[in-house]
């Protein structure tokens, strides 16, 4: 077995057997939380005409540029918002400037998954259990999808930790890191009221999850679906 660490968005890898991509502050948070609040499926895309070309009765618009909200879609990429909104029966259209383009650039990989730190430790055992069970040696990509930020990379090593079994990566020092990570930074600040404190809070909590977030490659639109585990 052979873990190994990417850093950034548009990254050309070999394939691996497992790819991972992270993007904790914000686009993957959002979208375990949106499973949470019933959405069926995600859609990856490049693009806001992309977007906007599969626009429908039951999908809605998610995403950002540079952070901010984009004024002909649906729903921002803020966890805390759209943990208040009730998504059963609705398909997302994602477009987001790191871990949506991060995805899109990994598709040769023969199994995608995504994640923030909300689902990261369900993620890493899903695939710890996966290489005991079919007594395998595969070679892993972790992708931290922001090019720079300790947030994505803090997340990666901590699940490569897991997977390997070493567990000598706490829970805490990885969230100290996502907070004082300079893609925090903007959310802490009183002049840029754009970013909300509010969405790290979200960002840093762990769940005992039941479900991780795999990419349907079948699809003609890469398609982020909720996979029980």
């Amino acid at each position: 077995m052979a873990v190994e660490i990417y850093q950034g968005n548009d990254l050309s890898l070999q394939s691996s057997d497992i790819t991972v991509v992270i993007d904790v502050i914000r686009a993957f948070t959002v979208a375990h939380y949106a499973f949470f609040n019933g959405a069926e499926k995600i859609k990856l895309v490049r693009t806001v005409e992309e977007a906007q070309s599969l626009k429908e009765p039951n999908v809605l618009l998610a995403g950002e540029i540079n952070g901010l909200p984009i004024a002909e879609f649906d729903l921002d990429n803020s966890p805390a918002r759209i943990s208040t909104i009730e998504l059963s029966g609705k398909t997302l259209v994602q477009k987001t400037t790191n871990g949506v383009k991060a995805t899109l650039n990994a598709l040769n990989a023969m199994e995608l998954f995504v994640t923030g730190f909300t689902n990261a430790k369900t993620t890493a055992l899903m695939i710890k259990r996966k290489i005991e069970r079919e007594h395998d040696m595969p070679l892993i990509h972790l992708i931290a999808s922001h090019p720079s930020g300790d947030d994505d990379l803090a997340v990666a090593q901590y699940m490569k930790d897991i997977i390997e079994g070493n567990n000598e990566i706490s829970v805490k020092e990885v969230v100290d890191r996502i907070i004082h990570s300079h893609v925090a930074l903007k959310f802490f600040d009183e002049n840029q009221p754009e970013f909300s404190p509010e969405d790290i809070s979200y960002c840093v909590k762990e769940f005992e999850g039941e479900f991780v977030m795999r990419v349907n490659k079948n699809e003609k639109i890469p398609t982020v679906e909720r996979c029980l585990v």
